[in-house]
């Protein structure tokens, strides 16, 4: 082919990358014969680069297709798995850290292997060998560099050795052995050469590209290429501007000039392209921006296809987005959403669900987020970690669990598990295990009896599991994971290969994944369960499950490499730039635990900002289409954002062209945005708006309660609702899924602590000491019985130990004065003429020398004061008043001393309140008077009548739906059971 022009081409921002390309070669080619252009060899730098070639070839008509290659595919692929090759590194990780721990700090095993696994890569596409590494000079570097450079110099060296096996090595040792061999004139490709959207990021693809345009019938297509950078631009273009969009290209075009069109006249907006190429220049910017900024013309027309959406959340964003797709799918046209964020991409489907509409999402579902990889995660959790009620719930809900034995099965395994999370729930343990299974199922529904002993068998091997925390081989703890997997899914009796694990796309990817770790297991060294974990997840993680279902024809979602080729042009229609914030695009640069900035310059790496550059890179590209959204979110979960550093840049230049309309120009961007956003928030408002409810005071048949405790009144008072929804209704707030060692918990161990210490008082007075003691004992028992925490039982019963001196100091001089007589026993006292009934279970009542009986109470927190008493706290004045009036068998009718509270925390002391003449009866009466009126139907039951802070929540405030009214509202009282 004596006409074919070789050399180095390009495309700009904006333009149909594929298609164009296909074009530019169909002319190329059409005063040919059809068969030549089957001679043709097209290289693209990604296997969706390439099937976006071949559909572009495909919809110009029926003719012979290129031969298409990946340049990636040069050197035949890896000779040895890359898994194999991160587990070697960790093995050689695993030592060195056994032998410097301070090594690398805050990451596991695989995590280093795989970071150095990366950097092993990157040297090799850049053709370095381990002796690169030996042009750093570590006395310049602080000490940390300095042990990880004389460790990476080991890897180096077993890592870099011949025969290449990594395809990266493989892939760099082909294209110079193509470069060589095209240099001297041998092995010249018999048909044309050309390599089609790559941006030689790396040093092995780069020659490549230079050896393909030196070809006489070769050549180099660029995609994105900005023409208007000036020439002093392009030369100062060096390794240290890696952030730019154009920094790749710098070196080709210092080698083979300014690149021509490869299509003329693709770019959709010249104009803009012109706007954003001056925005992302290298910094400094502002001269260049006042000097070329009059240049650009009026920048209305420049961005009248651009808006701006900065939406104030990132739901309200994606909202915005979906309706925007929405609208684009009813008028027929393409749509494509270009963002790096998945939790985004994620919440904008989730939007769009509502109309019907499924994306087709190049990336596809993470295997760890579909159910049989999150099984697994889940399974493989339990390794090294105590196995709780929550933990044990998630596997038992999991929609793979017991699937083995069909839907209706399935249906009695939720039932089951419904009733043991209740029972454990109230009843514990904390740490559920086979013996407590065992006797829930003994105690239980017979039906449910060979469920929950096949879920003890489970828990017998999960227990031991979660208790070995010493590294154990990688091919036992798969072994173990597979296995415990399997009969999870099985359920008691089922099979596992017809369960849901193994199931579909998603879990045939699984179980692949579990087979090709095992393949290599032997490789790696002995992990702790947590490197366990990251191994497993960081495997799972490199795998995507393509959705089944069929996707819209003319919504897709793609991600910002894909925009160099395929994700722009007339094929995508609109572009809608997403999450346009720092951290999401472009992504926070990982940290680089073996070589610092100044290191990687010295050994000839690039530097990190390199990924910053080629998301610059992706963006400019996008940014250049036919018609584009931008949007982003002010604020995220956690604090407020910044925007992308470009969209930060384009905002700043237009702001300041005001003579170019620059500031009308991005007013025109958000108002067209603002639309979008208003257009969302009108959505979310329902269409038929309810009335708020009432503050509520619902008054029940009489009488409207039986019984009461004297810890209740306290409630009564405050918020009656709560003891109406309690007491009449029936409803108890259930126990939390996740015991933990609160405050309420604590409380109830140190009353039972006392409890079996006044119990075992002996007839002969102590010595404190002596109390001391047997106190402490007591404490020990009762902590190693009842609290399954270890760090609760040291820090309570240290707590204990701080005061016991002063506890049974106090103890001693109570004891000479009386003894103990009613310790958390049971009394009643009912009201005359009414069938209720006032309970009360004391802590402590003791009866002194002269008869008289004085009233305590022991407290782990503050006690109240007698302030509180007075208005509120009413349970000693009553036990007091119940005391008077016989309510406890024990005692019988007897004068009351006084009341105190005995703290079990803080300082240990004894603190006696107030207590009149006539107090407990006064109090009483006041009691009686405020139930009757209760009890009558007089009054309702008033939701947060008199609440100590506005800010205490009640069980009860869902269920009253506070939030609809407050407490400026009078209530609204409501009658129950009459025929009115």
């Amino acid at each position: 082919m004596p006409d074919w022009q070789n050399g180095l081409f390009a495309l700009p921002s904006g333009a149909d990358f594929a298609g164009a390309f296909a074009q530019g070669l169909i002319l190329r080619m059409r005063h040919r014969p059809p068969q030549d252009m089957a001679r043709v060899t097209v290289y693209a730098n990604s296997g969706q680069s390439l099937m976006a070639l071949r559909q572009a070839f495909i919809r110009r008509g029926p003719l012979l297709l290129p031969q298409l290659r990946l340049i990636a595919d040069l050197g035949g692929g890896a000779a040895t798995a890359p898994l194999a090759r991160r587990l070697e590194l960790g093995r050689l990780i695993d030592a060195a850290l056994r032998a410097q721990p301070d090594l690398a700090q805050g990451q596991s095993v695989p995590e280093l292997a795989a970071s150095l696994a990366a950097l092993m890569a990157e040297m090799q596409l850049e053709g370095l060998d381990a002796q690169a590494l030996e042009r750093i000079d570590a006395s310049e570097h602080a000490q940390h560099w300095g042990r990880a450079l004389a460790f990476l110099k080991i890897a180096a060296g077993y890592y870099l050795s011949d025969p290449p096996q990594d395809r990266e090595a493989r892939q760099r040792a082909a294209a110079e052995a193509l470069a060589g061999a095209w240099a001297r004139g041998e092995g010249l490709p018999q048909g044309p050469v050309v390599v089609a959207g790559s941006t030689g990021s790396h040093g092995a693809t780069r020659d490549f590209m230079r050896a393909v345009a030196r070809l006489p019938m070769g050549a180099v297509v660029l995609p994105g290429f900005d023409p208007d950078q000036p020439p002093e631009i392009w030369e100062g273009l060096d390794a240290r501007s890696e952030d730019h969009p154009q920094a790749r290209y710098a070196p080709l075009v210092a080698e083979f000039g300014m690149p021509p069109e490869w299509l003329p006249g693709t770019a959709p907006d010249p104009a803009r392209n012109r706007l954003i190429s001056l925005a992302l220049r290298p910094a400094p910017v502002t001269d260049q921006w006042i000097e070329e900024g009059p240049r650009l013309g009026p920048l209305i027309p420049a961005t009248q296809a651009l808006t701006l959406i900065e939406a104030e959340q990132p739901g309200e964003e994606a909202e915005a987005v979906a309706l925007i797709i929405r609208e684009a799918v009813e008028r027929g046209q393409p749509v494509t959403l270009i963002a790096a964020d998945r939790m985004l991409t994620r919440r904008v489907q989730s939007a769009l669900d509502r109309w019907a509409v499924i994306p087709d999402d190049s990336a596809g579902q993470p295997l760890p987020l579909t159910a049989p990889g999150l099984f697994l995660r889940h399974v493989a959790d339990l390794f090294g970690s105590e196995m709780m009620l929550d933990g044990l719930l998630v596997l038992l809900k999991h929609p793979v669990t017991a699937t083995g034995l069909g839907a209706d099965f399935r249906r009695e395994h939720n039932r089951y598990s419904r009733d043991l999370e209740l029972h454990l729930r109230r009843h514990g343990p904390a740490f559920p295990d086979g013996a407590a299974l065992r006797e829930w199922a003994e105690r239980g529904n017979a039906d449910s009896k060979p469920w929950a002993l096949w879920l003890a068998l489970l828990l017998d091997r999960i227990v031991p599991l979660a208790q070995d925390r010493a590294p154990r081989p990688l091919t036992d703890r798969l072994r173990e994971l597979r296995a415990l997997a399997e009969d999870l899914a099985a359920g008691p009796g089922g099979s596992a290969d017809v369960s849901e694990l193994w199931a579909k796309a998603s879990g045939g990817l699984a179980r692949a994944v579990l087979d090709h770790l095992a393949a290599h297991a032997s490789l790696g060294h002995d992990l702790r369960p947590g490197e366990f974990c990251d191994l497993l997840y960081d495997e799972l993680q490199g795998q995507a499950v393509r959705q089944d279902v069929a996707a819209h024809p003319l919504v897709r979602f793609r991600g910002p490499r894909e925009a160099r080729t395929e994700a722009v042009g007339d094929d995508a229609g609109l572009v809608i730039l997403a999450g346009l914030n720092e951290g999401g695009w472009p992504q926070a640069l990982p940290p680089d635990p073996w070589l610092s900035r100044p290191m990687r310059l010295a050994a000839g790496l690039t530097l990190p900002e390199r990924r910053v550059g080629l998301a610059a890179h992706d963006f400019q590209q996008a940014v250049g289409a036919k018609q584009v959204v931008l949007t982003r979110a002010r604020r995220d979960a956690e604090a407020e954002t910044i925007p992308s550093r470009w969209l930060n840049r384009l905002v700043n230049l237009l702001g300041g062209l005001p003579d170019q309309h620059g500031p009308q120009a991005l007013a025109e961007m958000r108002r067209r945005g603002r639309y979008w956003l208003d257009l969302a928030e009108l959505q979310a408002r329902p269409r038929l708006r309810l009335a708020p409810a009432p503050r509520p005071s619902p008054i029940p048949p009489p009488p409207a309660l039986r019984e009461l405790s004297v810890t209740e009144v306290k409630t009564l008072i405050r918020d009656p609702y709560a003891i109406y929804a309690r007491r009449v209704l029936g409803l108890r707030a259930l126990d939390p899924l996740r015991p933990e060692p609160d405050a309420a918990g604590r409380g109830n161990v140190l009353h039972d602590i006392m409890d079996r210490f006044l119990r075992g008082l002996p007839d002969l007075p102590e010595t404190p000491a002596a109390m001391k003691a047997r106190l402490l004992a007591i404490t020990d028992e009762v902590l190693a019985a009842a609290v399954p925490w270890p760090s609760a039982r040291l820090f309570w019963r240290a707590r204990i130990a701080g005061v016991a001196d002063r506890l049974m100091a106090d103890e001693a001089a109570r004891l000479a004065r009386g003894r103990p007589t009613v310790v958390e026993e049971y009394g009643e006292l009912g009201i005359p003429g009414v069938d209720f009934r006032l309970i009360a279970r004391p802590d402590r009542l003791d009866r002194l020398e002269d008869g008289r009986v004085h009233v305590y109470d022991y407290k782990s927190g503050k006690p109240p004061t007698d302030k509180q008493i007075a208005h509120f706290d009413k349970q000693l004045p009553l036990e007091a008043a119940m005391v008077r009036q016989g309510a406890f068998k024990a005692l019988g009718p007897a004068d009351v001393d006084g009341i105190s509270y005995i703290q079990l925390g803080g300082e240990g002391r004894t603190e006696t309140r107030e207590f009149g003449p006539g107090f407990a009866e006064q109090t009483w009466a006041g009691f009686v008077a405020l139930i009757r009126r209760y009890l009558s139907g007089e009054r309702g039951f008033t939701a947060r009548l008199a609440m100590e802070r506005s800010d205490h929540a009640s069980d009860y405030d869902h269920l009253s739906r506070h939030g609809e009214w407050d407490t400026t509202q009078l209530p609204q009282t409501q009658r129950f059971g009459d025929d009115g």
